[in-house]
């Protein structure tokens, strides 16, 4: 007896609905292995990254410190790329940059990982996850293009966890973006080798980068890291032209001592000139420090009046809303020039890239 043809169709409709749903999606979405950058073969199958200043020696069938990287026979490669666990529409002053293109928006993105192991990680969950532990949107650097066009958003930011170790990532997404016209900026801990460095260099319009102490002893106990290499990635980014802002945390006990803080000032002026925002950033007790306690607001006031009198011209305060230290301030005039709370621009009076009541240039980058 022959089936009725209602109940052939009904199967033939329920295998293009699996087929649809299962297996099309795999056909035209295939997940690429990407071979990574700059690293080099050894005997033996063993593979050097030449990333970051860890240079991991890293075995057949073995990651490196980041997690991210991995020996598959002899080839590194990049286990996280177009894998962002992270996709948000951000103001750019969240990154935090105050004096690139303020009142507009970044399309955020981050992928697992990352190649330092601060204590006081804010982004721990993400930052000290590897690409397998987590959800993730494959996005291949086209699609993500094409996003940021629908999104209007002048900017995309490589940001939240750490995005050298996303380097292959970032860079296919950055070279796309300065064709389409896109900014490209990254808040990163700056703890890259110098060649990578410079090759992205030549794709980044601005960068946020930690500098999260002024010791090797903090980076080492605090960060499983070293100071060195960070100051020389700042150095880099301003002989390649890249506008910078630097963030500092401010742990209590730990970095906050006045000494050393007016050393890191007294570098970022000689080194870096007296025109580069500096934002300390209260800290909150996270991660492994939980039983520190938060940065208390004196703290934060005494090191930026520090900062101001060492002669860098732009000091700010994060992580802590309200009073005058979110606020740009003219060098020359000391007028009022962009009132922000919080992520808000409330009113903006550099026009031109200058002061409006005087003519001071203005350092950054503007509409």
């Amino acid at each position: 007896m022959k089936p009725p043809f209602k109940f052939l169709l009904s199967l033939f409709s329920l295998a293009v609905l699996i087929f649809t749903c299962f297996f099309l999606p795999n056909l035209f979405s295939q997940e690429k292995l990407k071979e990574a950058l700059f690293y080099e073969k050894r005997e033996d199958r063993l593979v050097q990254c030449r990333l970051c200043p860890r240079n991991c020696l890293i075995p057949d069938k073995k990651r490196g410190f980041c997690r991210t990287r991995e020996n598959q026979g002899g080839v590194l490669y990049a286990l996280d790329y177009a894998k962002p666990v992270a996709i948000h529409i951000d103001p750019i002053e969240k990154k935090p940059l105050f004096h690139f293109l303020p009142g507009t928006t970044a399309y955020s993105i981050a992928t697992a990982g990352c190649n330092l192991k601060c204590k006081f990680c804010q982004n721990w969950e993400i930052s000290q996850s590897q690409p397998d532990e987590l959800d993730y949107t494959y996005l291949e650097p086209e699609e993500l293009i094409r996003r940021v066009k629908a999104s209007n958003s002048p900017t995309i930011a490589y940001t939240y966890s750490e995005p050298v170790i996303f380097y292959e990532y970032m860079l296919d997404c950055a070279k796309l973006a300065k064709q389409a016209g896109i900014k490209n900026i990254m808040h990163s801990n700056g703890y890259i080798n110098e060649q990578p460095l410079r090759q992205l260099a030549k794709y980044l319009d601005a960068a946020n980068v930690d500098l999260k102490g002024f010791s090797e002893e903090y980076y080492a106990k605090l960060c499983e890291g070293s100071l060195a290499p960070v100051l020389n990635s700042l150095k880099i980014l301003k002989e390649e032209g890249v506008y910078t802002e630097i963030t500092t945390l401010i742990l209590p006990g730990f970095n906050d001592d006045e000494p050393t803080f007016r050393k890191m000032c007294l570098w970022i002026k000689e080194n870096l000139g007296p025109d580069t925002p500096l934002h300390l950033s209260r800290f909150f007790p996270l991660y492994k420090l939980t039983n520190l306690s938060a940065t208390p607001p004196e703290t934060l006031e005494k090191l930026r009046q520090i900062a101001l009198d060492c002669g860098l011209r732009y000091v700010y305060i994060g992580n802590l809303p309200g009073g005058e230290a979110e606020n740009t301030y003219c060098p020359a005039c000391k007028k009022l020039l962009i009132e922000r709370r919080g992520y808000f621009i409330l009113q903006n009076s550099v026009e031109n890239g200058k002061c409006k009541y005087c003519g001071q240039a203005i350092t950054g980058v503007w509409k």
